[in-house]
């Protein structure tokens, strides 16, 4: 009798044993990564776009790949996660390559061009005209992967406190601007920084800055812009559209299995048509908000369009003059819109 209750209780032991060993492998093939979000993670569109993407995964494998958003500033401040991702001290994290020109000024031509391509012709370049490939090399230089992971249509070109009439209006104005853009309007005087969504009202409320851009015009007004600054010019001659990025430590991303890698790219590809159509379903009743609080919608004219076209002329011509990966980018860009123009002029109306 005892020997069959050892028996038995040896096989029990054995069977649990061997659970055990089963639910340590299965939790060994669990990836769990955090992800830094450079934009907020209640923002309309940016954020809803990072937790989408990083739901996305999480879902999508089963929970075998799980990435924790964090909100910005707290694992690192809101636009320096370049470093900690090549370093391994992130495991990824979600923003736009513009925010990392300091690193090397060509990132800005994958995240938004000034007159550049719509979402369509952009999408288009990176996915069949050798952008994606491109980024995926320079950012694989310094130990990251690259994912292309949302888009956004075209942004608000700028919120001002008085009425612009000419470029001579521009000058002497300390102002929020983004990536190439900044460039331009530089050349008209003004003294341009680059400042993370969450610091901009502070800072144009307490006069650091005299206007502001930021984003599309919902996103722009969960921000407050509208208390300070009445006037909202369009269109967005400097972002008519705006990439957003998953980056990952890419040793940890080269060792996922192709499941898992293929988790990724489907889950990015979905978001990018989520956060587009997000954008775009959300911007008319974000304007009449607007202007029920007093402010003024304006267009620039198209003097002033010329103006700045004509500014963007002399900033490219510098950009690509001293950096070898700007010029190929722009050289890959420019022929491909000028092909895809054959579609455009044709296929679409005026």
């Amino acid at each position: 009798m005892k020997g069959k209750m050892w028996l038995t209780l040896a096989a029990g032991v054995m069977a649990a044993v061997t659970f055990a060993g089963a639910a340590t492998d299965a939790d060994a093939k669990r990836v769990r990564w955090k992800m830094h979000s450079a934009f907020g993670g209640k923002l309309i569109v940016l954020g809803e776009g990072a937790n989408n993407a990083a739901d996305s995964i999480t879902k999508m494998s089963g929970g075998e790949l799980t990435l924790k958003f964090f909100e910005p500033g707290a694992l690192v401040p809101g636009t320096a996660y370049y470093d900690p991702v090549s370093s391994g001290a992130l495991d990824a994290a979600f923003g736009t390559p513009g925010y990392s020109v300091n690193k090397n000024n060509a990132y800005a031509f994958f995240s938004a061009v000034p007159f550049g391509p719509n979402a369509g012709e952009y999408l288009a370049w990176m996915r069949y005209g050798g952008g994606e490939e491109m980024a995926t090399e320079m950012y694989g230089r310094d130990n990251i992967r690259y994912n292309l992971c949302g888009i956004i249509a075209p942004e608000s070109s700028g919120w001002y406190r008085k009425e612009i009439k000419s470029t001579d209006d521009l000058r002497g104005l300390k102002m929020r601007f983004f990536g190439l853009g900044a460039k331009v309007m530089e050349k008209f005087g003004v003294s341009t920084q680059l400042l993370a969504g969450g610091d901009i009202y502070p800072a144009l409320e307490l006069g650091s800055i005299d206007a502001t851009e930021f984003s599309m015009p919902a996103i722009d007004k969960e921000l407050g812009f509208f208390q300070v600054a009445k006037h909202n010019y369009f269109p967005g001659w400097h972002q008519q559209s705006t990439l957003n990025e998953l980056l990952i430590h890419k040793p940890a991303y080269d060792a996922l299995d192709d499941t898992q890698k293929s988790v990724i790219k489907g889950a990015c590809d979905a978001n990018v048509v989520f956060m587009f159509v997000r954008g775009e379903g959300a911007q008319f009743a974000a304007m009449r908000f607007h202007q029920e609080k007093g402010v003024t919608i304006h267009r620039w004219s198209d003097d002033m369009l010329a103006k700045f076209e004509a500014a963007w002329n002399e900033v490219i011509a510098d950009e690509i003059k001293d950096n070898e990966d700007s010029k190929k980018i722009w050289a890959s860009l420019t022929a491909f819109r000028k092909d895809y123009a054959i579609w455009k002029d044709n296929g679409y109306l005026k």
